[in-house]
């Protein structure tokens, strides 16, 4: 049974109002939409507080869910987003007068370090462009897209230590690469 199909059934049954597969959903879903409180809110307090908001609204209207073909897990991600955001709105505007604040810098990288990060993104595109395109992929899934080994195995359909040796031989490229 795939993930998508192991959370649609997790649903259904919490739905039913199912105990052990409200835990079982918490466990395989909780860290992703935690992240995605954390990153909206700022603040780990408050995307703690939201996360727990977000599984009683999951407990209350798991029946809602629909199975369309779509990740399951796309769903539990609007729900968490659209809560972390509605937190975020509904959040007082902080009373500060303006006048007494004192200029601060903009927050973010400087124009220089911009074009210095840009100029450094094309040259490992440009190397990543290098390598086989099943070995490009599997870089990009493990280092910039978070899959697991195994996930991506799975999705290249070879053994976990064929995508293992795929990953370190292309990570040793890359080096050379980058290097020149």
């Amino acid at each position: 049974m795939s993930d998508q199909e192991q959370l649609e059934a997790l649903i259904a049954r919490v739905a039913l109002g199912d105990r052990a597969a409200f835990s079982a959903l918490y466990a395989a879903t909780s860290a992703k939409l935690f992240g995605i409180c954390l990153r909206i809110l700022k603040d780990r307090s408050l995307a703690e507080e939201a996360l727990q908001e977000v599984y009683v609204k999951l407990w209350h209207r798991a029946d809602r869910y629909r199975v369309t073909g779509h990740s399951p897990m796309t769903w539990l991600i609007t729900v968490a987003r659209n809560h972390a955001i509605d937190r975020l709105r509904a959040a007082p505007a902080p009373t500060a007068d303006l006048d007494a604040v004192a200029p601060i810098a903009a927050p973010g990288p400087t124009p220089e370090a911009s074009a210095i990060a840009a100029g450094e993104a094309r040259r490992i595109a440009g190397c990543l462009g290098e390598l086989p395109k099943e070995r490009a992929a599997a870089v990009r899934g493990a280092y910039l897209d978070g899959l697991s080994y195994q996930e991506l195995a799975d999705r290249h359909a070879v053994p976990l230590n064929t995508l293992k040796t795929w990953l370190r031989r292309s990570l040793i490229s890359l080096r050379e690469c980058l290097s020149r």
